[in-house]
C-alpha cells in the first residue's frame, strides 16, 4: 500500500497560506456555473476537517489544510493521498456513494474540475437525502427495529470478511489502545481547559485507566485471536444513512491506520454508544445482540464497556474541538459544547456500569422463549445466548441452516450436553464482564437448570427463571407457522413438541421462588406488566 507523503519536507505554502487559498476556492465553488453538470444551487456543509459542497446530484468533499495532531492535511500531496484512501476504504461498504477523486485546476478564483496542474482535490460522491442519516432519524425516533437488524447483519458480515492484522503488528496492542485513549482525553481536557467540565475529564481519565488495567489481558488475547482488522473506524450514527430502505455506513477513517486497524468490538461499541446517547438502549442492545448472534464473538463483550467509554470520549472531543473553531457562530459553538458535555456525561456513567444478572428461559417449543428474550434484552440491556444458534455453531452451521444435511444428529443427547455446556461457559464470561445475561433455551431438565443457578450463586449474581406458558393448541399453531416460514433457528416440529411434553421435569419449590410466569397467548408477552415488574425486582434493576 502507498504511504502518505512525509510532512517533514518544506511545504509550498504555510498552513495559513493554504487556508487562504482554500477559502477563496470554496467561495468560487459556491457558483453553480463552475460545475461540469447541472446544479441549481450549491450548499456548503462543514466539519472540523472537511468542506462538502452539495451541487446537483453530487457532493464534493474537500479536506481542510489543518493539522490537528491526530491528522495532518496541510500539504496538497497529503490531501490527495487521503482522498484516494477515502475512496478505497469507503467503497467496501458504500460503493454506490463513493465515485472518484477529481483534481481541481485553474486558480482559486476560477477553478476548473478535472484540470491539471491541480490546486486542490475533491472526492466526488453521489448525494443522498441528509434526512436519512441515522443521527437525524434517531433524533426524530424514526429508526425502526428492522433497520437495526439489517445494520447488525451488514456489519457482522463486513467484519467476518476483513483480513486480520499481522501477528507482529502493533495495531490493536494494549500500548496502542492506551495511547489512543490517553490522547483523546488529553485533547478533550485541553479543549475544556478552564471550564467546569475539566474535573469530569480528570475523573474519567482515572476510571478509564482502572478499566484499561482490567482489560489489558483481554486486549492481548484478542490481538492473538485475530480480532484486529481494518474496520470502518468511525461508525457513529451520523455516518450511517438509510438509502433505499437499507442502512449504508459511509465516511470511514482514512487519515490514520491505527484508528481503523482496531478490535472489531471497538467498532461495534461506537454504534452502541451513540444509540445510548440518543436514549435508545433498546436499539443499542438489539444491534449488539444481532451482531453477536452472527459472529459468535461473545468474548468481545469483555472489552465492550471500555470501548463504549472511549467512543463517548471521542465524540466529546470532536464536539469540543468543533466548538472552539473561530469561524463558527455563537449558536453553533454552544450546540457543540452541549453535545460535548452530553457525551462526557455518558462516558462517566458507562465506565461504572456493572449489572450482572442471569435469566434462563423455561418452556416448550413455540411457547415464546425467543420472543421473550428479544424483549428482555432490549429492556434489561442484556446479552442473549440462544441454544438453537449455539447448537448449530458447535457443528459449523449457520443459524438458519437445515441440520438434516449434517452428517451426524445435532440433537443427540451428547450434542445437547455439549450445547448446554457451551451456554454455561458463555454465560460465565458475560457475567464476569458485568453484563446481564439471558439464556434462551428450553431448560426442561432440572439438572440443566441447576447448573446455571449454581453459576449465578458462585458469581453472586441475581438469578431468575422466565417460564413461558401457552396452550397446546397455541404451541402447535406457532410451530407449524414457524416451519412454513423457515425464518428461525429453531427446528423443533410437532413430534419434538409431543416428546418434550412427556419428558419435561416440573420446577421445584426452590425454583418456583425465583420464577416469573409469562402467559403468552393473544395479548403477548410484552403486555404482561406484572411479570416484567417481578422479573426486574428479582434482578434488582428497579
Amino acid at each position: 500500500m502507498d504511504m502518505p507523503p512525509k510532512q517533514s519536507q518544506p511545504l509550498p505554502h504555510t498552513p495559513r497560506a493554504e487556508g487562504d487559498i482554500q477559502n477563496r476556492l470554496i467561495k468560487a465553488l459556491m457558483d453553480c456555473s463552475r460545475y461540469p453538470h447541472a446544479a441549481r444551487s450549491v450548499r456548503l456543509a462543514e466539519t472540523h476537517i472537511s468542506c462538502v459542497l452539495l451541487a446537483g446530484r453530487y457532493a464534493y468533499k474537500i479536506k481542510k489544510p489543518v493539522d490537528l495532531g491526530f491528522l495532518n492535511f496541510t500539504s496538497l500531496a497529503s490531501r490527495r493521498y487521503y482522498c484516494d484512501e477515502e475512496i478505497r476504504l469507503n467503497r467496501r461498504l458504500a460503493p454506490k456513494i463513493y465515485l472518484d477523486v477529481i483534481p481541481i485546476g485553474g486558480t482559486p478564483e476560477r477553478p476548473e474540475f478535472g484540470a491539471l496542474p491541480a490546486i486542490e482535490y475533491a472526492i466526488r460522491m453521489r448525494r443522498f437525502p441528509a434526512s436519512g442519516q441515522f443521527d437525524r432519524l434517531a433524533a426524530h425516533n424514526k429508526i425502526l427495529p428492522e433497520h437495526i437488524d439489517s445494520l447488525a447483519f451488514k456489519i457482522a458480515d463486513f467484519h467476518n470478511a476483513l483480513p486480520v492484522t499481522e501477528a507482529a503488528s502493533a495495531f490493536g496492542s494494549p500500548d496502542v489502545i492506551y495511547s489512543a485513549v490517553a490522547q483523546t482525553l488529553d485533547r478533550l481536557q485541553a479543549a475544556l481547559k478552564g471550564s467546569k467540565d475539566e474535573g469530569s475529564v480528570a475523573a474519567l481519565r482515572h476510571a478509564s485507566e482502572k478499566e484499561y488495567a482490567g482489560c489489558k489481558k483481554h486486549f492481548v488475547h484478542r490481538h492473538a485471536q485475530g480480532f484486529i482488522r481494518e474496520c470502518h473506524g468511525d461508525l457513529h450514527l451520523g455516518n450511517i444513512a438509510l438509502i433505499d430502505g437499507q442502512p449504508v455506513p459511509f465516511d470511514g477513517i482514512e487519515f490514520d491506520p491505527a484508528l481503523r486497524w482496531i478490535d472489531v468490538m471497538s467498532e461495534v461499541a461506537f454504534t452502541v454508544m451513540d444509540l445510548l446517547h440518543y436514549k435508545r438502549a433498546d436499539l443499542a442492545y438489539r444491534f449488539l445482540n444481532g451482531y453477536l448472534e452472527v459472529t459468535g464473538d461473545y468474548d468481545g463483550v469483555s472489552v465492550l464497556r471500555f470501548y463504549i467509554v472511549y467512543r463517548a470520549a471521542v465524540r466529546a472531543m470532536v464536539n469540543a474541538i468543533r466548538a472552539r473553531q473561530t469561524s463558527l457562530s455563537k449558536r453553533v459553538k454552544a450546540e457543540g459544547l452541549a453535545r460535548c458535555r452530553s457525551f462526557l456525561a455518558l462516558a462517566v456513567e458507562r465506565v461504572g456500569y456493572y449489572q450482572p444478572g442471569l435469566v434462563i428461559t423455561h418452556g416448550l417449543p413455540g411457547s415464546g422463549k425467543t420472543t421473550f428474550a428479544q424483549a428482555a434484552l432490549e429492556q434489561l440491556q442484556a446479552i442473549r445466548i440462544r441454544s438453537d444458534v449455539e447448537r448449530k455453531r458447535l457443528f459449523g452451521l449457520a443459524p438458519l441452516a437445515d441440520s438434516s444435511t449434517h452428517a451426524s444428529s445435532i440433537y443427540s443427547a451428547d450434542a445437547t450436553r455439549r450445547t448446554y455446556a457451551r451456554l454455561l461457559e458463555l454465560a460465565k464470561g458475560l457475567l464476569t464482564a458485568g453484563m446481564p445475561v439471558i439464556v434462551d433455551a428450553a431448560f426442561l431438565n432440572q439438572n440443566e437448570r441447576e447448573h446455571f443457578r449454581q453459576l449465578a450463586h458462585e458469581l453472586a449474581a441475581p438469578f431468575a427463571i422466565a417460564s413461558m406458558k401457552s396452550s397446546t393448541a397455541t404451541l402447535r399453531s406457532r410451530i407449524m407457522q414457524r416451519q412454513s416460514q423457515s425464518n428461525d433457528a429453531s427446528e423443533a416440529d410437532l413430534a419434538v413438541l409431543e416428546l418434550l411434553q412427556e419428558k419435561q421435569e416440573a420446577l421445584s419449590a426452590q425454583e418456583r421462588a425465583v420464577t416469573v410466569e409469562f402467559v403468552n397467548e393473544e395479548a403477548g408477552i410484552t403486555a404482561d406488566e406484572p411479570a416484567w415488574k417481578k422479573l426486574k425486582q428479582l434482578l434488582g434493576t428497579t
